[in-house]
């Protein structure tokens, strides 16, 4: 019995250190470099928002963050491998609402349950998108487009994630025409096939495409939020081209994988609600008409929520296919 009653105590004993010791790391987080998963190529749209945020987050936490890319699969790569990641904290999934609410719709093999394999940690910002032709085309409006879509035997568009394919496929139904969509790895490869003639139009993300206009490599057609953005004033919504209720504005927010502690969470969350509080953050995302945001699991937990049931109507309505 003696004998027995010492080794419950130290099994205890060694439990309450082993507990002590846990939450000592827990309190020393981070103690190493923390990696942002990002599923799209560098260079690309998502991952000049993620680098900044990167940036920024070094300035207001002292500490070290590395960007990791992995594109493929409109994110889903990434998503994968932060849902398998240890919940330490140092794996940090940095996604569109488009990947995290849509691929359960639009890829048949995506078996990851969103809102329950992650620790939601903050949204950062919401991106817009925008319809575009090549620079040298004669198209000047999203009237024009449809009748050259309409007239041809052959029409394709191009799209690098969820929300380019949805909004694509959305616009489509809305004006009765077809065109066949092409999925890109990154958006910049669209955008040369779309210069050659290859593609026909095509919808990407904000912060890549103002640039890309800026440099004369894309024609702007409309954007796929309800109002204009700061980052082009000219031009108009699809709304406005007569495509009553039409908007795609994703949101950007880090989750974490589940069972991360507590204490990790808020830690996270806290300097990313910082990040995108900054003035500094607000004029970055003008330049690209996106909005920073800076809210917390709650938000991250109901908005992903209310994209999941948006999107189940959105692709149902579209007639987009699991693939």
């Amino acid at each position: 019995m003696f004998a027995v009653s010492r080794l419950f105590v130290g099994l205890a004993m060694a439990w309450a250190l082993f507990a002590g010791t846990a939450a000592l790391a827990q309190q020393d987080y981070p103690t190493r470099p923390i990696h942002l998963m990002v599923g799209f190529p560098a260079g690309s749209g998502a991952d000049i928002g993620v680098r900044f945020v990167a940036d920024r987050l070094q300035e207001v936490s002292k500490q070290r963050f590395i960007v990791e890319n992995k594109p493929g699969a409109g994110s889903n790569i990434a998503i994968g491998l932060t849902a398998k990641a240890r919940p330490d904290g140092y794996t940090v999934l940095m996604a569109a609402s488009s990947a995290m609410a849509g691929s359960r719709y639009v890829y048949k093999d995506f078996s990851i349950d969103t809102e329950n394999e992650f620790e939601p940690v903050a949204i950062i910002w919401r991106a817009s998108f925008l319809l575009a032709v090549s620079p040298t085309s004669a198209l000047n409006s999203v009237a024009d487009l449809t009748r050259l879509i309409k007239s041809k035997d052959r029409s394709l568009y191009a799209y690098s994630n969820q929300t380019g394919q949805l909004a694509g496929a959305y616009y489509l139904s809305l004006v009765g025409a077809k065109s066949q969509g092409v999925s890109y790895r990154g958006a910049a490869e669209a955008v040369a096939d779309m210069a050659s003639g290859t593609i026909d139009f095509m919808m990407l993300d904000g912060a890549f495409a103002s640039g890309q206009v800026r440099a004369g490599r894309i024609k702007p057609l409309a954007v796929t939020t309800a109002q204009r953005t700061s980052a082009l004033p000219e031009t108009p919504t699809l709304q406005e081209a007569g495509l009553g209720g039409f908007e795609f504005a994703p949101f950007w927010a880090a989750y974490l994988p589940k069972g991360t502690p507590q204490m990790i969470v808020d830690r996270l969350s806290g300097w990313l609600i910082e990040v995108a509080k900054l003035e500094a953050t607000r004029k970055q995302y003008t330049t690209t008409g996106s909005i920073a945001v800076g809210e917390g699991p709650a938000a991250v937990r109901s908005a992903l929520k209310s994209e999941i049931a948006k999107w189940a109507i959105a692709t149902k309505a579209a007639g987009v296919e699991p693939q």
